[in-house]
């Protein structure tokens, strides 16, 4: 399977577009789309779900999906992209879970959900505190009406979904190259050519980029230790989880958390989506 793996840089995005084939494909946001015109075939692990107008779905971060357009005439929707880390109180869901069955009918949609993403959908850009809770209302609605399961019921047996679901699941623990390939059946090799042409960058990037997205979301909106939080995203010490945060995000984690405090409280005088 050709599989590309899509880089996300805005915490929150909004496509109005047509409807069209899109390969498979995964990401660490999460993706919602609400059909406005006609009708598109939403693909998951092994299987397909239609959608019509007024049709919701969602795919959780690091799920491979794709599209398919089999409908004739003006085939349009609605594509919602958000960071998972934006809601710390869903992150362990969004990590290891997704829907069973991805997809709610026009017909049990909640008015909520219809009127968010309708709200939304009149804006440009999104970095505001009244965009993060319309979205964490969706989430709401999503954990409340549809059935959770975990994403290794999700039938395949692709080595980059295994790997990426493989990560998610016990990032927070010690994780080696061999032991991830002796628990997949495949040999190290495998595994680090896979990383190197489907992420871009070896296996230890990829896993401390997980753990770094995690923890960023625990340092806004917890006041949890330094240290605890750097244990519990798995990292062996504080000193190395700040050396690798800082690489990544030329800052310390301390000086990401009191950006994120002073953002916050600029939020608070603000609660309209900026554009």
């Amino acid at each position: 399977m050709i599989l590309t793996y899509e880089k996300r840089n805005t915490e929150i995005a909004l496509e109005q577009k047509k409807t069209i084939h899109v390969p498979p494909h995964l990401h660490e946001a999460i993706e919602m789309i609400f059909v406005t015109e006609g009708s598109v075939e939403l693909g998951v692990g092994q299987e397909l779900f239609h959608l019509e107008k007024g049709d919701f779905g969602i795919v959780f971060p690091n799920v491979i999906h794709h599209y398919q357009v089999f409908g004739s005439g003006r085939n349009r929707a609605i594509y919602l992209f958000a960071r998972p880390t934006l809601f710390s109180s869903y992150i362990e869901e969004l990590q290891n879970c997704c829907p069973k069955i991805p997809v709610i009918a026009k017909e049990d949609v909640s008015p909520d959900i219809e009127y968010v993403i309708n709200q939304l959908a009149k804006q440009k850009e999104y970095n505001g505190r009244l965009a993060k809770a319309y979205i964490q209302i969706i989430l709401a609605h999503v954990f409340m009406d549809m059935e959770i399961i975990t994403k290794d019921s999700v039938g395949t047996d692709d080595i980059i979904y295994n790997a990426v679901e493989y990560v998610a699941k016990n990032f927070r623990e010690e994780i080696t190259l061999e032991k991830m390939a002796f628990d997949l059946c495949v040999t190290k090799y495998v595994l680090s050519r896979m990383f190197a042409k489907t992420f871009h960058c070896n296996f230890s990037k990829y896993v401390n980029g997980i753990r770094l997205s995690y923890a960023q979301a625990i340092l806004q909106d917890s006041k949890e230790s330094i240290t605890n939080i750097a244990l519990d995203c798995g990292f062996e010490s504080q000193r190395t989880f700040n050396r690798v945060f800082k690489e990544q995000y030329k800052m310390t984690p301390r000086e990401f958390r009191s950006k994120a405090m002073v953002s916050n409280a600029n939020e608070h005088t603000n609660d309209g989506c900026s554009a």
